[in-house]
């Protein structure tokens, strides 16, 4: 075939039926992630595939261990550094810019005219759940690793390829908001109950079932796309997000901006048509992206993850072990005794022992850190002067301690000692 374009994180296999094969395979990698390259080798494959002889499109991973496992988070921490080092007027347009391509190569694909069918062997997270939405037809295995999942609001974020407006549409809103709130998986039968995969085969046959599929000719078009689509639980969604909108604040007390901003994208995106959609959910994403809580939680629960496993496995500095130590001695807060600044804790997110949550008042916003400005209550300068002191003690360990090892620390802080994840730690950059 003709003019193919030239692509290294995939490539193009032609099959003797006509069907192209495109296969997820980034070199060097022992995981598919969606990299920078990787974005703009779907955007090139995609603009040349309506004018090809392709009889359609299956795919597939060249990965034994998954399909795709996200996106790169490092990459995506340098762009939130990029955008942040641009002038105030402009970081909006330029992160809408960066973050937008995903979501329109993926556009480009479902619209092309060619059916296209996915075969999923492995995780499918993140950008690959968002990439096999794009699929008109979608082929899972039975293995018990093989999932989908939209894990975006573990780090701070929100699908921003399409994840919050093909899923509602694909499944109910209902169905679809423990995946985007929760980063809960669904995999075999389960996808096959709820409509998110088409079909389930056994290990080995995803690729021909997918294949088949392409050559029965099956339809070019999304359910959104034809004309009089209506989601089913339309006259639902104002009621069901409103819900879960009050049992997050009720969980999180406002600390965490992304469950709601996904909120915001289905129930702002679905009553509008699908290309608009998109657009709103990068116009909210943009403003996310922007925020310290997906740069800190990422820093910590991905990058201080990977950190500790590394230093874990190769031999952990104990200055990391000791350093977290102090500081959770500083923090340490006993209920019985100083319960105005256990209070205070609690209502900042940290985790207190032996204490009970305390109610959603109404008063807690998103918006901004709760003891952000000038503290106004006893508990709030209690708690102020306190993390100022913890500051002090991280600032003292600094110095030990590399760049991975305080990330490392920074992670421990967090998943040990219930130092909450939207701050990110005190070691890595502290609570500026």
């Amino acid at each position: 075939m003709l003019g193919m374009p030239e692509l290294k994180q995939f490539r193009i296999e032609q099959s003797g039926s006509g069907v192209l094969h495109l296969v997820f395979d980034m070199p060097g990698r022992s995981m598919n992630v969606f990299s920078n390259a990787a974005i703009e080798e779907l955007g090139r494959f995609a603009d040349w595939l309506p004018d090809s002889d392709a009889a359609g499109v299956v795919i597939r991973s060249g990965k034994p261990s998954a399909f795709c496992a996200g996106a790169d988070l490092a990459e995506l921490e340098a762009a939130y550094d990029m955008i942040m080092a641009a002038p105030l007027a402009a970081r909006d347009r330029l992160a809408f810019d960066h973050f937008f391509k995903l979501s329109q190569g993926l556009r480009k694909l479902e619209t092309a005219g060619k059916p296209v069918a996915v075969a999923i062997a492995g995780l499918a997270l993140g950008g690959g759940a968002e990439f096999a939405l794009a699929a008109h037809h979608r082929v899972i295995t039975d293995q018990p690793q093989s999932a989908f999942g939209l894990p975006e609001s573990l780090v701070g974020l929100l699908p921003g390829g399409g994840g919050t407006q093909r899923l509602p549409r694909l499944i109910s809103v209902d169905a679809a908001l423990p995946l985007l709130l929760d980063g809960a998986r669904i995999g075999g039968a389960s996808a096959i109950a709820t409509g998110l995969a088409d079909q389930l085969v056994k290990s080995g046959e995803e690729v021909a079932a997918a294949e088949r599929w392409v050559l029965s000719q099956g339809p070019t078009m999304q359910p959104w796309d034809r004309p009089g689509w209506r989601s089913r639980d339309a006259d639902d969604v104002a009621t069901l997000i409103a819900r879960r909108r009050a049992e997050v604040l009720a969980e999180t007390l406002g600390h965490y901006p992304a469950p709601l901003a996904i909120l915001d994208c289905v129930g702002k995106g679905l009553p509008q048509d699908f290309d608009a959609a998109i657009r709103t959910e990068m116009t909210i994403f943009t403003k996310l992206i922007q925020r310290r809580e997906p740069r800190n939680m990422i820093r910590t629960l991905f990058l201080g993850r990977l950190d500790h496993e590394r230093l874990k496995k190769n031999g952990m500095n104990p200055s990391v072990a000791q350093a977290v130590d102090a500081v959770s001695r500083v923090l340490a807060v006993q209920s019985e005794r100083d319960a105005e600044l256990c209070r205070s804790f609690e209502r900042a997110g940290f985790r207190v022992e032996s204490s009970r949550k305390p109610s959603f008042d109404g008063r807690i916003s998103g918006a901004a850190y709760w003891f952000d400005d000038e503290p106004k209550e006893q508990g709030k300068r209690l708690l102020r002067a306190r993390l100022d002191d913890a500051e002090v003690t991280a600032a003292g360990w600094r110095s030990r301690l590399d760049e991975t090892e305080r990330r490392a620390a920074d992670y421990l802080l967090v998943t040990k000692e219930g130092f909450p994840a939207y701050l990110g730690g005190l070691f890595a950059a502290g609570l500026g």
